[in-house]
């Protein structure tokens, strides 16, 4: 089964629409996924009332294809939805939705490892550009599909610049997965990529490390995982949880705690790990950093590298499933 060279570029013919009209959720219908009709009055496009998720789909050996943690995400999307006073998805239809998107589009489930990209995507409607100070009535909730290889190439280098005087995003924003902080992160990541070769920027703001414009973050220093506690300035990401939770059950003591740039540095330097987590990057392991302009390099890649294959061989049907995770389509 084909899996196109850029990520997300190619979807499923189809998609499942909800909408949340007249104060309810109507049942779902199912359009094409390669064109949108909306108004160019609606108030996401002038009022940035939109927020989205990013989950996945795992064809096994046996031919037979699992959902990760969909549960996770729709909860994620749903605090997304009430953060920005947008309607929020039931739960129940949501899952539906995409159960039978995953369903239809099983022909097009490439096999390990690569998987099937969701984008639940939840946007706000009202035709009205007065509404600035208001939030919308009416809702549009739809999924794409979208067969997928790795985001960051295996093995590839993953070089971050340390930035401490800029944040990612607001910091009462940050927990909600929403295009307005990805926005807001794009100019500090092309300068870094211009000016310092880097993949990503760790942003760490007055020296707080939290997370990168689109990936979490955690520092592997021997036995210990060191990551910033959930708060309202990062996203809670999904991989992330799953991570920490097998990390644990590893042999690793996890350290949910605030930690500085200066306790980074020192650590790499004295031959610690450090890893990125996210439904697209799964766990990138960290090659070097970009502090202060000197790039210090990563020592090794190896405890990131069995963590990535602890949670994907769950993902794909190769270890046991004990946490759960795992929905049979």
């Amino acid at each position: 089964r084909e899996v196109p060279a850029v990520f997300g570029s190619v979807f499923h013919p189809e998609m499942p629409v909800l909408a949340f009209e007249n104060g309810a959720w109507q049942p779902t219908r199912w359009q094409s996924s390669s064109e949108f009709t909306l108004a160019p009055g609606a108030h996401s496009l002038h009022y940035g009332s939109e927020c989205f998720e990013g989950l996945k789909a795992f064809r096994h050996a046996d031919d037979s294809i699992h959902l990760f943690r969909p549960n996770m995400n729709i909860a994620r999307m749903r605090q997304s939805a009430r953060l920005l006073h947008l309607p929020v998805p039931e739960t129940d239809a949501f899952q539906a939705a995409l159960v039978e998107l995953v369903r239809r589009a099983s022909d097009i489930i490439p096999d390990a490892p690569a998987s099937l990209y969701l984008r639940p995507t939840l946007i706000g409607t009202d035709p009205v550009i007065g509404k600035a100070a208001t939030p919308s009535a009416n809702a549009l909730l739809y999924i794409l599909a979208s067969p997928v290889g790795d985001y960051f190439k295996t093995g590839a280098p993953m070089k971050l610049l340390v930035e401490t005087e800029h944040a990612r995003c607001a910091p009462h924003m940050g927990r909600i997965k929403c295009g307005g902080n990805y926005a807001s992160a794009l100019a500090w990541v092309l300068k870094a990529k211009e000016e310092h070769g880097a993949n990503q920027v760790l942003f760490c703001p007055n020296g707080d490390v939290q997370e990168t414009a689109a990936s979490n973050f955690a520092l592997i220093n021997g036995n210990e995982i060191i990551t910033k506690p959930l708060t309202s300035e990062f996203l809670h990401g999904v991989t992330r949880d799953s991570v920490l939770t097998i990390a644990k059950d590893m042999g690793y003591t996890v350290s949910e705690r605030n930690f500085t740039v200066a306790e980074l540095k020192a650590a790499v330097e004295q031959g610690a790990e450090a890893i990125l987590t996210g439904t697209a990057a799964v766990i990138s392991p960290v090659t070097s950093f970009v502090i202060d302009g000197k790039e210090i390099p990563v020592a090794s890649t190896e405890r990131g590298t069995a963590i990535r294959k602890a949670v994907t061989d769950i993902q794909f049907g190769l270890a046991e499933d004990k946490y759960d995770w795992l929905v049979r389509v």
